[in-house]
């Protein structure tokens, strides 16, 4: 982890952020990001001058658009710090966005950038800036189980070493970014107030995913 964050106290009050439908980051997890658009080029650029960190959020189609057409945006977020990064030929930029912390926007900043900017609170999450802090036991074993299935069942593979290996933090938070599941229900893995509880949501979708590919009717607990 960076070390430089050992509290919500050192993390910006300001952060661009980055509405992407269907997306998420969680603490520690590694995501790679294509980007092409002039407004988020510039957004990257002026991160990389400065703490290199943006905020991931999905759009919150449930409200009202706001006035200038833009989507209204989720209260819950994820701050990612930009580790790696790639200029291509055509003009992308290729990042890797590491997550540090989850977060909640207070409210959108008036600003002259073409990105959008929002006030932060880091505090009611700086756990997520200790890697396994609080950590309850998970359902490894339905988890696994789960996948194993679901990977069988769409004659998918994986590297099953690596996914022995990791720790529970890696395997929930991993398994909740490449999962296929729908907006609504990555916001509900974002907002999970553990990794228990994350672990518990992730296993319920996968369930309801299994059993909809199998023809059955999904079982609720």
């Amino acid at each position: 982890m960076f070390k430089k964050y050992a509290s919500a106290a050192d993390l910006p009050e300001t952060l661009p952020v980055f509405p992407l439908s269907g997306s998420l980051l969680l603490p520690r997890v590694v995501i790679p990001l294509n980007i092409f658009e002039p407004r988020y080029l510039k957004m990257v650029d002026d991160a990389l001058s400065n703490h290199r960190l943006i905020g991931m959020v999905q759009p919150d189609h449930e409200q009202p658009l706001h006035p200038d057409g833009l989507p209204a945006l989720n209260r819950t977020a994820c701050a990612g710090r930009i580790t790696s990064y790639m200029e291509t030929d055509d003009g992308r930029m290729l990042i890797s966005l590491t997550g540090v912390s989850r977060f909640r926007i207070i409210h959108e900043i008036d600003c002259v950038t073409p990105y959008r900017q929002v006030a932060a609170d880091f505090a009611a999450y700086e756990a997520d800036l200790v890697q396994g802090y609080g950590m309850e036991p998970v359902n490894r074993t339905r988890l696994l189980d789960i996948v194993r299935t679901y990977l069988d069942t769409h004659e998918l593979s994986a590297d099953w070493e690596s996914i022995n290996n990791s720790t529970d933090e890696e395997l929930v938070n991993s398994l909740s970014v490449v999962s296929p599941f729908s907006p609504q229900e990555k916001q509900a893995l974002l907002e999970a107030e553990s990794l228990a509880q994350r672990a518990d949501i992730l296993i319920a979708f996968g369930e309801i995913i299994l059993a909809q590919s199998q023809g059955e009717p999904p079982q609720i607990q």
